[in-house]
C-alpha cells in the first residue's frame, strides 16, 4: 500500500495538483481503499458457490469530509448516463480519454457538448462519423486540454477506435450493447439467501433494466422482499423471476439510436381501463411495395441453429 500512496503522491506532485505545504489544520488524510471488479461466483469452505466481488487494484482517496463540512454545498448534476450513451452511440469512430482532474471539465468543452464531446466525470469520449471527422475533432479538443492544464492518464486513453466500453456498456457503429464481461457470470449466480443478497442482484440487473422489456413486472416478487418487516421467503415465484432475469440479461439485444433523418411516427391504443402510446420510427428496410417489412428484417438477423428442425412458423419457431 506504501508503494501505492507513493506512486500517487508523485504523480500529483508532477502534474501540479499538490504541493508541498507547512502544517495546517485542513491538510486532509488519503486512505488506500480496494478497487473492486465485477462479480464473481466462487466456493466458500462449504462448498456453496457465493457471489463475490474481486479485487482488481488499490486506489487512493482523499478524505475531505472535515473540509466540505466548513464549505457551502456545491451542488453539481451528473448528466443522464443514458441520454450521454445514446448520443455516442451509432457513431463510427471514437476516442476514449481520461483525465486526471475532474474539476471544471464541463466548463472546459462546454461548446463541444453534445457535438462531438461527452464527459461523466474524470472520463470523456470524442466522437465522429467517419475517421477524418473524428481526427478533427480531436484535433480541436487536445488544444482545449492544454490550455485549461488539464492532464490526461496516457495508459487510460484510447484513440481512433471503433468500439469501446462507456459506464458498463459497449458503443459502436451497430448501436448500445451491455458490456459481456459484466454479464456473463451472472449465469453461473445462486439464488440469494438474504436481503443482502436480493438487493446486490436487483442493483445489478437494474442497472441494464432498459435491455430487459418489462423489468419491473418480472422484479415484483423479489422487490417485495425488501420491504420493511416483510420475512424473506425466496418462493417459486421469486426462483423463476431470479432464472427469468439471469436468462434475460445474458442474451440483452442491442439498443440502435434513432436515425434523425427519418421520420417519427406516433401509435395510439387504448381501452376500458388503459391508454397506451408507443414512439416509432419508419424502417430503412422496405420490401418491394415500399412498405414496412418489420418481421422479415427481424427474421433475416435470426442466427441459424443447426441442431433446430423447426421449419414452420409456430410456437416452436426460435
Amino acid at each position: 500500500m506504501q508503494e501505492v500512496i507513493k506512486k500517487e503522491i508523485m504523480k500529483l506532485l508532477d502534474t501540479g495538483i499538490i504541493y508541498p505545504i507547512a502544517d495546517s489544520p485542513w491538510v486532509s488524510p488519503i486512505h488506500c481503499v480496494p478497487k473492486k471488479g465485477g462479480i464473481t461466483v466462487v466456493t466458500n469452505e462449504n462448498d456453496e458457490l457465493v457471489p463475490t466481488r474481486t479485487v482488481t487494484g488499490w486506489r487512493v482517496c482523499i478524505d475531505y469530509r472535515k473540509l466540505n463540512e466548513a464549505t457551502t454545498k456545491d451542488h453539481f448534476p451528473l448528466p443522464f448516463m443514458d441520454q450521454m450513451l445514446e448520443r455516442l452511440a451509432g457513431n463510427k469512430y471514437f476516442c476514449f480519454l481520461d483525465g486526471e482532474c475532474l474539476s471544471g471539465m464541463l466548463a472546459i468543452f462546454h461548446d463541444m457538448i453534445k457535438e462531438f464531446v461527452e464527459v461523466f466525470m474524470d472520463d470523456f469520449s470524442v466522437f465522429g462519423n467517419s475517421f477524418d471527422k473524428c481526427l478533427n475533432n480531436l484535433d480541436k479538443m487536445l488544444p482545449r486540454c492544454k490550455d485549461a492544464h488539464l492532464v490526461l492518464n496516457w495508459e487510460k486513453c484510447h484513440f481512433m477506435v471503433k468500439e469501446g466500453i462507456v459506464l458498463g456498456h459497449k458503443v459502436s457503429s451497430a448501436g448500445l450493447e451491455v458490456d459481456k464481461a459484466k454479464i456473463n457470470v451472472i449465469s453461473k449466480l445462486p439464488p440469494p439467501t438474504n436481503i443482502k443478497g436480493v438487493r446486490s442482484f436487483l442493483g445489478h440487473a437494474g442497472f441494464y433494466r432498459r435491455f430487459i422489456k418489462d423489468f419491473s413486472k418480472i422484479t415484483r416478487s423479489l422487490t417485495k422482499l425488501l420491504e420493511k418487516d416483510t420475512p424473506f421467503e425466496f418462493d417459486d415465484e421469486c426462483q423463476k423471476a431470479f432464472n427469468l432475469l439471469k436468462e434475460k440479461l445474458t442474451c440483452a439485444p442491442m439498443i440502435i439510436s434513432p436515425n434523425w433523418n427519418l421520420l417519427f411516427e406516433l401509435m395510439c391504443d387504448a381501452s376500458d381501463f388503459s391508454v397506451g402510446a408507443v414512439l416509432g420510427q419508419k424502417d430503412e428496410i422496405k420490401d418491394r411495395k415500399g412498405t414496412e417489412n418489420v418481421a422479415a428484417d427481424h427474421l433475416s438477423r435470426i442466427e441459424n441453429d443447426e441442431s433446430s428442425d423447426d421449419s414452420e412458423v409456430d410456437d416452436n419457431f426460435p
